[in-house]
Parts: C-alpha cells; structure tokens; sequence
C-alpha cells in the first residue's frame, strides 16, 4: 500500500479525527482496553483498509464501538440477556455477539450475519463517537498477530505511514482487549476472554457461561497465535525459577521479583494485565533471544491473562 502521511493528533481534537473518518480515512484511537484502528462501520471501502493496513485475513470479524443507545441500528435481534449484559456492563469492555441489521457491511463481519458490538468507556473515545455520530469498527491497531498497542507509540511502530492519523491519550487502563460473549439460547457463550469474568457475566444475566474461547472463529482473538512479540515467549512456574539461568538475551516479565537485568516486574493481576503488552512489545528487540513469562496465580484476571500468554507462546 502507498505510504501516507501519519499525524499524531492530541485528545483534545477530537475534530479533525472525526473529519478523517467521515472521509474514509483510518484513524487509531484509545479505549480502555487498547488502541483500536477505527473506521466508519458503515463504510465497506473503508472497513477494507482496516485488514491491508493491519495484513490482517478478510476471514476475521471486527468489533464495532458504538454508543449505548445505538443497539438498534446495528443488532436486529436485541435480547432481554443482551440488555442485561449491557445495563450492567457498558459502557466497558464487553463485546456482545448479536445477528446484524443490514447497515453492517459483512466485510466488517467475516461475512458472518452477526457483528460483536461494545461501548467503550475511555472519555477520548465516547466524545469520538458522540462527535462522529456513527458506529466505528475498530480492532486492535497494530499488525495482525503481533502484541496489541496500549499507548500510541506502539501503534505508530506498527503502522506508521500506513493510516491517517493516531489520538494521543496515554495508557490505556485495562491492557487487555474486551471480553467477547454471544448469547446462545439458553446459554451465554464466552469467546473471548477479559477484564469482565465469567462470575461476572453469569450474575448479571443469570445464565450459565459456557467456555467457547477455543471453538470456531466468531469474534476476533480466536486464533490459536496471537499478541507476540518478535522474539519466542515462554511461560514459565514460578517454582521453576532457582533451576533457569538467565543468558544475555532473555527478558523475564514476572509476577515475583526476578534476580536479572532485563526483567519487568508486574505485582499483582492487574498491574500485570495493564502492563503485559508493554512488556512484551520488549521481545521485539533484536537483543532479545527469549522472553521468559512468570504470571500471576491468583486474580480475576489470571484466566484472560494466561489466555494470551498461551496464545503468544504458539508457534
């Protein structure tokens, strides 16, 4: 694709960004998971640009962020469930798999009939949508397969030169991308996993929450390789720490402190969610022959934690 010009953009405009996107332009923005590369989800040539930018398979759905009250225009099924799910969760990161009304391109969906849906809840984010007035399909803004960005550096190591513009507005909170769920009869189906736990889902809706994280692809960060980094990842038991001895070129990202120079030390679940991908974005210098993960063992994030680990250790 031809190289363009890439403007880094402040939090505070807010307007040019949303010129951009109604001109079909892509634009990274933050959220509260992570930066997410945004494109009017209502506009089919401009979705296509999301998946050359990113080399990202047209086979892979996307999530669109909406504002809460815009349901209607792009679910043509909106369950009792699904309200629940959203009364008690959005704005946040929960994505809701639901059948698609027509205004949803299927190059969005994979060609699927059902789109995941969410409702950011980052303040940069919310007056983007407010001011754009339209849904934004947006994943992660970074290449395909490689570690999710949580500040705008990360996105323009990545794509720099490839879209029109990235928000600057520091960290993203949460570090690890929405919780994806669809609504199956009886059942609530959890596909991907995140901040928002399966206790969480199943109290809210009084459902039970079956594990589909490993079924067949309908929401994207189903894929069994994803979120690495250059450099191979290992996940490694704490206990097994004192029989390892670090070479030169080993980064260890650990939950415990770890005796080494090139180390990064993340206490508990959620410092560890917030900085894992910052962390891991590390591996990709050329110094780096190894990185070496010692996760936390206890939090409510543990399990969507350890899910991309598994998935950026698969080679």
């Amino acid at each position: 694709m031809a190289n363009i010009s890439t403007q880094l953009l402040d939090s505070h405009e807010v307007d040019t960004a949303a010129e951009l996107l109604t001109a079909g332009e892509l634009v990274a923005i933050p959220t509260e998971t992570v930066y997410g590369l945004a494109a009017d989800a209502e506009n089919a040539p401009a979705v296509a640009k999301i998946f050359v930018a990113k080399g990202r398979p047209p086979s892979q759905p996307l999530i669109v962020h909406i504002r809460p009250d815009w349901v209607e225009r792009y679910a043509s099924d909106w369950t009792n469930v699904g309200q629940r799910l959203a009364e008690a969760f959005w704005p946040g990161p929960l994505t809701i798999v639901v059948p698609k009304t027509e205004r949803v391109p299927h190059e969005v969906t994979g060609c699927l009939d059902s789109v995941g849906l969410r409702a950011p809840s980052h303040p940069v984010a919310i007056e983007l949508l407010d001011r754009f007035g339209r849904g934004l399909a947006a994943p992660s803004a970074n290449l395909y397969g490689h570690v999710s960005p949580t500040v705008a550096q990360h996105v323009l190591d990545d794509l720099d030169g490839r879209i029109a513009a990235v928000v600057e507005a520091g960290a993203s909170r949460v570090g690890l991308e929405s919780t994806i769920v669809a609504i199956d009869g009886d059942h609530v189906s959890l596909l991907r996993r995140g901040a928002i736990t399966a206790a969480q889902l199943g109290s809210a809706t009084g459902q039970t929450v079956v594990d589909k994280t490993m079924g067949p692809t309908r929401a994207p960060g189903m894929v069994l390789s994803h979120y690495a980094p250059a450099a191979p990842v290992e996940i490694v038991d704490a206990s097994a720490l004192a029989n390892i001895t670090f070479g030169p070129g080993d980064l260890v990202i650990a939950a415990v402190p770890v005796d080494h120079v090139y180390s990064v030390h993340l206490p508990d679940d959620v410092s560890f969610a917030a900085g894992l991908y910052e962390a891991l974005r590390k591996g990709d210098d050329p110094a780096v022959t190894r990185v070496l993960v010692v996760p936390p063992v206890a939090g409510d994030l543990v399990p969507a934690i350890m899910d991309r680990l598994r998935r950026a250790a698969h080679r």
